[in-house]
C-alpha cells in the first residue's frame, strides 16, 4: 500500500514500525484473544497497558515520585479550562499567561472565563514571530501559576529554553513537543499534552502533575474534571480512551528501544529541521520564514512565498510529489511542515528536493 509524506500539523504521522505493530494485533493481543478495542478497562490485560505506557513516559522523562502521570480526555483544550477552574477559580491574584501565539491564546480566553490573568508577555504585536526573553516577562507576585506554550503548532516558535516562574506553579501546554525532546520535569508543576502529534493518536491528553498541585484542586470539583479524583483512580474512573492509551504505549516503546530515547531524538528532529531552515536561509528571500532564527520551532516550520499564486502552485506540485498537508492555518497561511518525531528523515528530504527544485523552476 503506497504511503505519502504527510506533514499534517495533526492528528499527524505515526511511526511505521507503530503502525505495523498495532495493525499485527489489531483483531487480537495474543495473550487476551481479543482487540485492545474489546477488552475491558478493568482487565488485567488493559492494566499491563496502561501501567506500561505510564512507566515509559517515566522513563523518558525521568520523572520524579512526587509526580502523577494522568490520561484524560478531551485534549489540551479541555485542559485550557480544566486546570483555570482548578487553580484559578475564586483567585484574586492574576494568572500569568504568556501570550506567544494562536493555542497560548485559546487557552487566555478559557482561563479568563475563571479568574483574572495578566499577559506577562504578548507577542500579538509582532505576528507571533518568536517567543520572549526572560527579562521581557511582566510576572505577578503571588500568581497561582504562570502558563507558557512551549511550541505554537500554527506560528511555528518555540521555547528553547524553560523560562523561570520566578516562584510561581510553572504550567505547560506541551501538546506539539511533547516526548521531542529532553526536560527537566522538576522546573514544572504540571505538563499537558495532546497525544496526536508526537505521542500517539487523538484522544489522549497527557498530564503529568506534581502532588502539591493536586492539594489545591477544589472540593466541589464535577468529577471527569477532578485531577485528584483522576489520580486517585489512576486514570481509571471511567473507561478511558482506551485504544488511544494503546497506540501511546507503542509510541513510548518505539522511542525507548528503536530510536534510544529522547537526546537521540532531538538530535534526529535538529537534522530534520535544519534541512528545511537551510533551504530557507538560503532562497535569497524566495522562501520567507515567520519565526526569528532563534524562537524558530523544531516541529513546525513556516514560510511563505512570494505571493499566494506561486504558493497555491506549490501545494500542488508538492502533492503530486506525494508531499502531502503543507498548506498553513488559515489563520496565518503561507506554508507549514510538521516534523514531529514520525516524520523520517527521507520525508524531510523530498521536501527539501522538492524545494529547492521549485525554487529553480519560478524565481
Amino acid at each position: 500500500m503506497k504511503r505519502v509524506y504527510n506533514f499534517s500539523a495533526g492528528p499527524a504521522t505515526l511511526p511505521l514500525p507503530v503502525l505495523e505493530q498495532a495493525q499485527q494485533t489489531f483483531l487480537a493481543l495474543p495473550e487476551a484473544g481479543m482487540s485492545v478495542l474489546e477488552m475491558s478497562h478493568r482487565s488485567s490485560w488493559f492494566t499491563e497497558i496502561i501501567e506500561t505506557t505510564e512507566a515509559n513516559i517515566r522513563k523518558l522523562y525521568n520523572i520524579p515520585g512526587n509526580y502523577k502521570v494522568l490520561f484524560l480526555q478531551g485534549g489540551a483544550s479541555l485542559q485550557f479550562s480544566m486546570l483555570s477552574a482548578s487553580f484559578l477559580r475564586g483567585s484574586n491574584t492574576p494568572a500569568d499567561y504568556v501570550l506567544s501565539g494562536s493555542w497560548a491564546n485559546k487557552a487566555i480566553k478559557e482561563a479568563g472565563k475563571e479568574g483574572p490573568t495578566n499577559i506577562a508577555w504578548d507577542g500579538k504585536p509582532d505576528n507571533f514571530v518568536r517567543v520572549p526573553k526572560q527579562d521581557e516577562l511582566s510576572l505577578t507576585s503571588g500568581s497561582p501559576y504562570m502558563h507558557v506554550t512551549s511550541n505554537e503548532t500554527i506560528q511555528g516558535v518555540q521555547w528553547a529554553q524553560t523560562p523561570d516562574a520566578q516562584g510561581a506553579p510553572l504550567i505547560c501546554d506541551m501538546s506539539s513537543d511533547f516526548l521531542s525532546r529532553p526536560i527537566n520535569v522538576e522546573d514544572y508543576a504540571m505538563i499537558y499534552a495532546g497525544a496526536q502529534k508526537n505521542a500517539g493518536g487523538s484522544g489522549v491528553t497527557v498530564v503529568i502533575i506534581r502532588d502539591d498541585m493536586l492539594e489545591k484542586v477544589p472540593d466541589n470539583m464535577p468529577s471527569m474534571l477532578d485531577y485528584r479524583l483522576m489520580a486517585e483512580k489512576k486514570s481509571l474512573y471511567n473507561t478511558p480512551p482506551s485504544y488511544a492509551i494503546y497506540i501511546v504505549m507503542l509510541v513510548t516503546d518505539w522511542l525507548l528501544n528503536q530510536i534510544g530515547g529522547l537526546q537521540k531524538m532531538t538530535q534526529i528532529n535538529q537534522e530534520k529541521a535544519n534541512l528545511l531552515y537551510s533551504v530557507i536561509d538560503q532562497s535569497e528571500g524566495f522562501y520567507s520564514g515567520h519565526a526569528q532564527e532563534d524562537s524558530r520551532s523544531l516541529m513546525n516550520v513556516t514560510w511563505r512565498l512570494p505571493n499566494d499564486d506561486l504558493q497555491a502552485i506549490f501545494l500542488d506540485q508538492a502533492k503530486a510529489c506525494d508531499l502531502y498537508e503543507l498548506k498553513g492555518h488559515r489563520s496565518v497561511g503561507g506554508i507549514r511542515a510538521s516534523i514531529y518525531n514520525a516524520m523520517t528523515l527521507k520525508g524531510v528530504e523530498a521536501l527539501r528536493d522538492f524545494m529547492v527544485e521549485f525554487q529553480k523552476q519560478h524565481a
